[in-house]
This record gives C-alpha cells, sequence and structure tokens, in this order.
C-alpha cells in the first residue's frame, strides 16, 4: 500500500541506460545518414522515467560510463523525478551506445558499441540493495543477462527484491544483434521466465521465444507458468492481448499518426505498473484490468507520435485527454 503519508510506492527498474544516435533524416539506412542526434535511451530506464512522467515514484538500478555521456543520462534522470540512488559509475568503461535508424516503414535497426560497455560492469556487490529492498515492484530487462558480471547482479537483485515481498516485472526487450546466437538469447530469456509474476512480450517476441509462427492464444499460454500472475502480449498497432489464471481477453487500440515506435513498449509498461503497484487486486479484477491496459495502450499509442522515446513519454493529462476523445 501507499505509505500513510500518501507516497506512493516504490518501483525500481534495473538494467542498462544509454544514448541513441538517431539520425537527422528518416528513412535512411545507418550508412546513408548525413548526421546524428544523442538520444537517450534503454528500455529500463524509458520504463522508470515513463512511471514518473504519470505520477508514480521510480529508481533505476544501473551502471554508467564516468564519462560526459554517463552523467548526462544520471543528469535526465534526476531532472525527470527518477532517483539515481541505484546508479554506479565505472571508470574504466564507456558509456554504451546505440546507432538506431528508422527505415521508411517505422522499423528500426540497430548498431551497438558495447564492447564491454559500463552497463555490462555491474557487479553484484555494487548493488545498492536497500533500495531495491524498498522497491514494491521490481521490474527488468534481459539485456543484463548476456554477459557476466551483469547477469550475476541481475540475478541476484532478483533475488532481493523477491525476499522483500516485491511484484517481479519482466520485459525481455529482445535486441538480438547483442546476443551471441539465436539459440542463446532464447535459452537466457527463459532461463529466469518461471520467477516473474507480470510479463510483458511483444508479438514478435511471443514467434521468436515460442518457435511458432501465430501469434494466438494458445502459442501465449505455451509461455504460462504457475507463478504467473499476468501475461502480456502487445500487438503494435493492434492494441493487447491479456492472459491470467482466471481470464483472458484483448484490448483495442488507440489510432494515432506514428512517427517513431521507440519507447512505445516501454511506456505501456511504465503506465501499467503504475497503476498496480498500490493495487495488486486489479490482476485479478477483469473490468478494473481492462481500464488499466487501455490506459497503457492510450500511453503506448501517444509515445509513437513524437520521436525518440523519453521525450514523446506522456503525463498523466495527456493521456486522460487521448482517452476523452475516444
Amino acid at each position: 500500500m501507499a505509505t500513510s503519508n500518501g507516497e506512493k510506492s516504490l518501483i525500481v527498474s534495473f538494467g542498462e541506460m544509454l544514448i541513441d544516435f538517431v539520425p537527422t533524416v528518416s528513412g535512411v539506412s545507418l550508412a546513408e545518414a548525413p548526421g546524428f542526434i544523442k538520444a537517450p535511451g534503454g528500455a529500463p530506464a524509458n520504463v522508470a522515467i515513463a512511471i514518473s512522467r504519470l505520477g508514480g515514484r521510480a529508481a533505476f538500478v544501473g551502471k554508467l560510463g564516468d564519462d560526459e555521456f554517463g552523467h548526462m543520462l544520471a543528469g535526465i534522470l534526476k531532472q525527470n523525478g527518477v532517483s539515481a540512488e541505484g546508479i554506479n559509475f565505472d571508470t574504466g568503461a564507456r558509456t554504451a551506445l546505440a546507432f538506431v535508424t528508422l527505415k521508411a516503414d517505422g522499423e528500426r535497426e540497430f548498431m551497438f558499441y558495447r564492447n564491454p560497455s559500463a552497463d555490462m560492469l555491474l557487479r553484484p556487490d555494487e548493488l545498492n540493495l536497500d533500495l531495491i529492498r524498498s522497491a514494491k515492484v521490481f521490474h527488468y530487462g534481459s539485456i543484463s543477462l548476456i554477459v557476466e558480471p551483469c547477469r550475476s547482479a541481475h540475478l541476484k537483485a532478483m533475488e532481493v527484491a523477491k525476499e522483500a515481498g516485491a511484484l517481479l516485472s519482466y520485459d525481455p526487450n529482445l535486441r538480438l544483434p547483442l546476443w551471441p546466437s539465436k539459440e542463446e538469447a532464447q535459452k537466457q530469456i527463459l532461463s529466469i521466465w518461471d520467477k516473474a509474476e507480470v510479463i510483458k512480450v511483444s508479438d514478435e517476441e511471443l514467434m521468436f521465444l515460442t518457435g511458432s509462427d501465430k501469434v494466438d492464444d494458445e502459442t501465449a499460454l505455451s509461455l504460462w507458468h504457475s507463478n504467473l500472475k499476468l501475461l502480456l502480449v502487445t500487438l503494435g498497432d493492434k492494441g493487447c492481448r491479456y492472459y491470467t489464471k482466471g481470464f483472458r481477453g484483448s484490448v483495442d487500440p488507440f489510432h494515432v499518426n506514428a512517427v517513431d515506435t521507440t519507447g512505445a513498449g516501454d511506456s505501456y509498461v511504465g503506465a501499467l505498473l503504475c497503476k498496480i503497484v498500490d493495487d495488486r487486486a486489479v490482476l485479478e479484477d477483469e473490468p478494473r484490468l481492462r481500464e488499466v491496459l487501455r490506459f497503457a495502450n492510450a500511453c503506448g499509442a501517444i509515445t509513437t507520435t513524437k520521436k525518440g522515446a523519453i521525450p514523446a513519454l506522456p503525463t498523466e493529462s495527456d493521456v486522460l485527454s487521448l482517452l476523452k476523445g475516444n
């Protein structure tokens, strides 16, 4: 529950924060881009900022380079009201960079600079365990599972959060170019699958993880496990599907003029976590869960209407005006 002074409960997001370099011109390959603009990103950091912008309480746990870009990113978290108490700075490695281009169809092409980057070097002994223990929800992705020592830090953080009673939330956020192979990606993403109580996958991730060419209930439910309270499959501009122990269904999308899909899934997750952190009963109440997912769909939709993830993340009033208009 929220604390007695009305302060919201804390959501801790764990993983990578990096800088996306986005071409100044849309619809070109990286090689053809005449120049790049820097856009802060990294899914777990985007989720933390999405929560804060919606009026929730968020902290980010991860490692940045002790360089201009790392301090810039820590500053962006603070400016957006996200606690940076869980951040470490590495003096020997740089902040991760990704060059991302939007092809003419609005889909993205990635090229990463991580060899290794600071986020990969977070060690278990560097974790702010007090911060992690104070989380009501602990959210993470799978990029932090790719290499040691970050993988061990990730597993320890999850274990500490769970012992302290946090709800574990997982968005694998598949980035195949970062993994040594498809097989390794699938194996490692699934290696922590049965720990999470809320899991969100995209339609593409669903097909990747199951090896199926279908996005249907049967395929989704093949990923169900007994600890799960909610499984979500996002369908891009077709809304989302939800599965719980007691019911399942789908929630319609909002139709907007999408210019950049970056951060839409993170915005959706942030909205969901914000709404359930102090009210887990929503997960067992279908009409209320549908309302929350409608709100999350609206957040995701709004995020696609502007370039970049963080600048596009909506406030509660942005969302309410879209909900009213529909």
